[in-house]
């Protein structure tokens, strides 16, 4: 369903008592008794997926799959897929300077993302009552699949050239997936660029925020917004950098401190974070969620524009009594 976005941000931001918004889907296999490798084949799975979670909590959003091997397998990666756990990238398929100039731009559709594109369309038009996210991953975060993680980093120093032409490359599919989403009722993407995080904040102006500025200006409009998220320990020394990319709000991972980070971000900018998804929702009980959730809440919830959520996407078999811990601890703090 279409809706002003910026209205939605300015409102999240304005309003006392705010709904949480956690990267919460791949957990619905629990609640259809299915397995996560039947969840990323079907998308008939992830819209019922989405509803069926939009239907148990009450969020302020509705957030797709956090599933970062999707473009990379379009592009070619090999990838590895489990009946419980996310999908990963096996190795690298860009080796050197004649493999990033011959690596081709795949089309929109190709390999999983036409199912997740359906999902999307169809997830939009059944949950009307809270705006509608896919999930994507940032350019340098899908180069560095491409390329493998590690050897990006070193490539970024020791040829940059290389690093800047598959840039170029993963930004310009992004770009149309985006306008796609968009294109499917979207309100917007969530874009993970996690391997930003471990780059310094020259590196990170180099190399990641530019190329998210491209796609930023390309789809970001009053009905369609980016989230950027990012859960790399060194995002609180690279708060100009993120800011350059001029997404609408801004998502930070638990191994930042979130009440660092929200004194260096604009107080008109929505910032979300950051319950660890493994220590606390996967791995937590109810009562260690809970402490968390209102430890992070007392310390943050003093900044207008800061509004709680996991750190990242919350893990498949993560107990559905933490995940409602945590949103009853929400209730409870703005009692």
């Amino acid at each position: 369903m279409k809706r002003d976005m910026k209205q939605w941000v300015a409102d999240t931001i304005a309003a006392p008592v705010k709904k949480p918004m956690p990267v919460l889907s791949f957990p619905a296999v629990q609640l259809m008794g299915i397995t996560v490798r039947d969840l990323i084949s079907s998308s008939e799975h992830q819209a019922q997926g989405m509803q069926l979670v939009a239907q148990r909590v009450d969020s302020a959003a509705a957030v797709s799959l956090m599933d970062l091997s999707v473009e990379a397998e379009c592009f070619g990666s090999e990838i590895r897929v489990s009946d419980d756990e996310v999908p990963t990238v096996i190795g690298s398929i860009v080796t050197d300077e004649d493999e990033a100039d011959a690596l081709a731009v795949p089309e929109v559709g190709a390999g999983r993302t036409g199912l997740y594109i359906e999902a999307i369309s169809k997830a939009a038009q059944a949950i009307t009552d809270r705006p509608v996210f896919a999930g994507v991953i940032g350019p340098y975060s899908l180069a560095g699949r491409l390329l493998d993680v590690s050897e990006a980093m070193v490539l970024c120093y020791e040829e940059p050239d290389m690093v800047h032409a598959v840039m170029e490359k993963t930004t310009a599919f992004l770009i149309d997936y985006c306008k796609a989403y968009k294109a499917a009722g979207a309100n917007g993407v969530v874009m993970a660029e996690p391997a930003a995080g471990l780059l310094s904040p020259d590196l990170c102006g180099e190399f990641s925020s530019p190329y998210i500025k491209k796609i930023v200006d390309a789809v970001q409009d009053d009905e369609f917004i980016v989230i950027y998220h990012n859960c790399g320990p060194a995002v609180t020394k690279m708060v100009p950098q993120l800011l350059e990319t001029g997404a609408a709000a801004y998502h930070f991972g638990n191994a930042v401190d979130m009440k660092e980070m929200l004194a260096q971000m604009p107080e008109d900018v929505l910032t979300m974070g950051n319950v660890d998804p493994v220590s606390a929702f996967r791995n937590g009980t109810p009562e260690s969620v809970r402490a968390e959730t209102l430890r992070i809440m007392g310390e943050c919830c003093g900044h207008k524009n800061f509004l709680i959520s996991s750190g990242c996407d919350i893990p498949p078999l993560s107990p559905w009594e933490n995940i409602d811990a945590f949103f009853a601890a929400v209730e409870e703090f703005y009692q």
